[in-house]
């Protein structure tokens, strides 16, 4: 009976230690940076972590709405459209993230897309961004000169993605499979544009990308033209040493 009890308790005390455990890790990353500077330098280490509130995140249309509570526990990788336009620096960012989460393999379900609209973009102008998004890796594919030309032609906002060379792209792969989004699109509350800024220490440029923890921790930030590579060797550390999300 003692022996029974005594393993219940050892349970009990197993199963405790595997849910805070985690959250002490990362609360105690946020709190010591330096723990991680050792091994995370392709990017810029926010200092002090700035704290975001997830009131703050909103969908930006009806998907990211219902799909909204993917963003608690896990990782966001997060790129920002600054203005009422996305340049190619910004598509090509948000295309980087893309090919960014296909690399991290086993790792990739800690982790959620995000872009966030910190200003009214046209409705037809965003219809393209997620349009080019599921489709513009597959010119990445092949790398010839041709594909890299219409790749670089796309990027551009005036240049639109039109129906005959979006099923051109799509091949014979079913629409409703390609064209599946991964991307959470967000509208920031005011706090988390402030939080933005302040841990940029300005204006926002195109192409910018951020490292959010499952905490809610802005934890990294790198500059327009980042390498996915780099940013992998970040992430992929990170959620080594955090085990949380």
């Amino acid at each position: 009976m003692i022996n029974q009890q005594l393993k219940n308790r050892l349970i009990i005390l197993g199963l405790f230690g595997m849910t805070v455990i985690p959250f002490l890790v990362a609360w105690g990353l946020s709190k010591n940076t330096a723990l991680v500077t050792g091994g995370v330098n392709k990017g810029q280490l926010i200092a002090p972590v700035v704290a975001t509130d997830r009131a703050d995140f909103v969908g930006y249309d009806a998907f990211s709405a219902q799909n909204i509570g993917e963003i608690n526990g896990h990782w966001l990788i997060v790129n920002v459209i600054p203005q009422d336009h996305c340049a190619a620096v910004c598509l090509e960012a948000i295309l980087k993230t893309k090919q960014l989460r296909l690399m991290l393999n086993k790792e990739l379900p800690r982790t959620r897309r995000v872009v966030m609209l910190l200003k009214d973009v046209p409705e037809a102008a965003t219809k393209q961004y997620w349009l080019k998004d599921t489709l513009l890796w597959r010119l990445r594919q092949s790398q010839t000169p041709q594909d890299d030309a219409l790749y670089s032609h796309l990027l551009a906002e005036e240049n639109p993605l039109d129906e005959a060379m979006a099923a051109k792209l799509l091949g014979s792969d079913k629409p409703e499979m390609a064209l599946a989004s991964d991307l959470l699109r967000i509208r920031p509350g005011l706090g988390l544009i402030k939080n933005l800024t302040d841990s940029k220490k300005g204006d926002i440029p195109d192409g910018m990308l951020f490292l959010i923890d499952p905490l809610g921790n802005l934890m990294m930030q790198y500059a327009p033209g980042f390498d996915p590579y780099q940013v992998k060797s970040d992430l992929m550390h990170l959620l080594k040493i955090s085990q949380i999300g």
